[in-house]
C-alpha cells in the first residue's frame, strides 16, 4: 500500500420537518412518512490509512461500547467489500448531542461508509452503499444519497426534494430521548392517514412523538413551552410569522424555523442557562458530497 492517505468529511446533522407514523409492520418496525432537512452543522470525522486491518477509533464516545459504536460497525462492513487487506484510524470531533434525534450516529456511519470507499478505493456506488447504510439504521441511506429528502417505508424510500433555504435554531433539552422507549410506548400514535409531499408543503405537517416525548420528558415539555412563548413574543413584536417549535425525531431537540439568521440569533441569545442550542443552515447537497465531488 502506498504511505497512508489522509481524509477529514463532515458529517452533518438532519432535521425531520414533520414525522407522521401510518403504521407498524408485523416485524416490529414502523411505518413512516417524513421530511429530512440536512443541516451545514455536526460532527467532523478524520481518516487514515492502515497498513494492517486494524480498526480504532478515538477518542471513545462516552457510554457507547467500541463494538456497539456505528462508525465501527460501518468500517468492518465496508472491510467485507473490498479484495485486499484494508484498515483505518478513524478521530472524531463530536459536537451534536446524544439522543438528541439529530441523527448523529447514522450520519457519522454514512460518513464512515462514504469516506472509508474513497479512501480505500472500492468504487461501491452510492446504492450500493446505500443499501450497505440500511443494515446499520433506517436513517442512514438519506446520509449515504447526502440529499434532503422525503422518506417512507422505515425511512429508506427516499425521493430527493429542494426545500427552501431556511435558518434554524436547534435548542437541546437536559435529557437524552431513547427512541426505542419512543416506538415502544402504548399511547404512540401509529395510525395517521398517508399524506402526499404537496399536502405537507401546503398545509405543513406535525411529529407524532412529540406527545409521547412531552409526557414521557418534562425537560422537552418545558423547554417547547419556553420557545413557543419566545416566538409568540417575536410574532406580537415583529410583522413576520413564526411557525409555532417543533421536535425533530424522537427528540430530545427541539427547533424553530427562521428565515434570517439575526431572528435565529435573537432567539438563541435568550436561551436559559439549562438549554443548550446552535445556529444552522438547511442545505439540500450535503457537504461530505461536496467535498468527495471536489476531490473526485
Amino acid at each position: 500500500m502506498n504511505a497512508v492517505t489522509t481524509l477529514s468529511l463532515a458529517s452533518p446533522a438532519k432535521l425531520n420537518l414533520m414525522l407522521h407514523i401510518t403504521g407498524r409492520r408485523p416485524d416490529g418496525y414502523h411505518q413512516l412518512q417524513t421530511l429530512f432537512q440536512l443541516l451545514d452543522y455536526g460532527d467532523t470525522l478524520h481518516f487514515a490509512n492502515r497498513e494492517d486491518t486494524d480498526i480504532t477509533l478515538t477518542p471513545a464516545i462516552e457510554g457507547v461500547a467500541e463494538s456497539d459504536n456505528l462508525i465501527v460497525k460501518a468500517a468492518r462492513l465496508l472491510q467485507q467489500c473490498s479484495d485486499r487487506a484494508v484498515g483505518a484510524d478513524i478521530r472524531i470531533d463530536k459536537i451534536l448531542p446524544m439522543g438528541g434525534g439529530l441523527g448523529g450516529g447514522s450520519s457519522n456511519a454514512a460518513t464512515t461508509l462514504l469516506g472509508l470507499n474513497h479512501l480505500w478505493k472500492l468504487g461501491l456506488s452510492v446504492d450500493q452503499l446505500a443499501a450497505l447504510g440500511l443494515q446499520l439504521g433506517a436513517d442512514v441511506p438519506v446520509f449515504i444519497r447526502g440529499e434532503s429528502a422525503w422518506a417512507e417505508g422505515v425511512g429508506e424510500q427516499l425521493q430527493a426534494v429542494e426545500l427552501p433555504e431556511r435558518c434554524y435554531c436547534v435548542i437541546k433539552p437536559p435529557c437524552e430521548v431513547a427512541t426505542a422507549e419512543i416506538f415502544s410506548h402504548k399511547q404512540l400514535t401509529r395510525d395517521s392517514s398517508p399524506i402526499t409531499i404537496a399536502a405537507v408543503f401546503e398545509q405543513g405537517g406535525r411529529n407524532d412523538c412529540e406527545a409521547t416525548v412531552r409526557e414521557l420528558y418534562p425537560a422537552v415539555d418545558t423547554a417547547l413551552t419556553w420557545l413557543n412563548k419566545v416566538l409568540t413574543g417575536l410574532n406580537q413584536d415583529t410583522d413576520k410569522d413564526f411557525m409555532s417549535a417543533r421536535l425533530t425525531g424522537t427528540g430530545a431537540c427541539i427547533f424553530a424555523e427562521f428565515a434570517d439568521r439575526e431572528s435565529a440569533q435573537h432567539v438563541l441569545d435568550k436561551l436559559p442557562n439549562e438549554l443548550q442550542g446552535f445556529i444552522a443552515n438547511g442545505v439540500n447537497i450535503s457537504p461530505v458530497h461536496k467535498t468527495l465531488n471536489m476531490q473526485r
